[in-house]
């Protein structure tokens, strides 16, 4: 069933100055400030939690969405060189390969990017299905950053349908794994958890950018939260704007050194 079109309403400050029609929301998504670092691309990291925190209904996130967040989840992705994700996210969430829609296709040509994000996956111990439908055959080989202690034998299994980056020793490392990227021309990454991955990401300073959807339900229980491991510090953010759309609220937060 199709629904109806999405008013989305910014707001900066106290009040809302304007409001963003669903056709207009990727390329206005796509116009915000990213630029990269010298040695690095730009670090999106995009997550969704209820009001009182949790990242996932009945262990998966889509649960909490609704089709305002399907809409700002698919214009992240359009302004994304590549997205990197967990390996436990990527099992648990069934991902495939990345599909954008006509219309992003053609936004990305203008801006020089390729059709589609490149997947790229995070994983310790190489412990993936290679018939998983990420690897969908015919679709863009995905990179798949690995520690350089995980399984031979998997990660040999894995190269027949995967670039196998070998990014650390025994985890795989941020500073390796965004310099890869770089490297590859990817300016800017868009990264989707799980918890631990952005706990990882955000310790070893590689993250610009923190988007979270706050979806207006109460959902209790025991849900992870959108980082879950130790930093060593606080960081500290600052909140660039806040857009709300059929009682969600996206908020995007960028590092407090930009």
């Amino acid at each position: 069933m199709a629904h109806a079109p999405v008013t989305f309403r910014l707001h900066r400050g106290a009040a809302a100055v304007e409001s963003i029609a669903s056709a207009d929301l990727a390329p206005w998504i796509a116009a915000e400030r990213r630029p990269p670092p010298a040695d690095r691309p730009w670090m999106l990291v995009n997550m969704i939690a209820s009001l009182d925190g949790a990242v996932a209904v009945d262990g998966l996130s889509g649960g909490l969405g609704g089709p305002a967040d399907k809409e700002m989840f698919r214009a992240l992705r359009g302004v994304a060189d590549a997205i990197v994700v967990g390996a436990g996210t990527a099992r648990a969430e069934n991902y495939g390969p990345p599909i954008v829609s006509d219309e992003i296709r053609l936004q990305r040509q203008g801006r020089g990017q390729a059709d589609v994000p490149q997947m790229a996956i995070v994983t310790r111990s190489a412990r993936l299905d290679p018939s998983a439908r990420v690897f969908t055959p015919g679709s863009p080989r995905p990179l798949l950053y690995a520690a350089a202690t995980a399984d031979p034998d998997r990660v040999d299994a894995l190269r027949a349908v995967a670039e196998v980056v070998v990014a650390g020793d025994d985890g795989v490392d941020p500073v390796r794994m965004t310099a890869d990227l770089a490297e590859r021309g990817h300016r800017t990454v868009l990264a989707e958890g799980g918890a631990s991955l952005n706990a990882d990401l955000l310790a070893a300073g590689v993250v610009d950018e923190f988007c979270l959807s706050v979806a207006p339900l109460i959902v209790g229980g025991t849900a992870g939260r959108v980082v879950k491991g130790d930093l060593d510090r606080v960081r500290a953010v600052h909140l660039d704007r806040m857009i709300e759309a059929d009682g969600m609220v996206f908020l995007r937060y960028v590092s407090a050194s930009e």
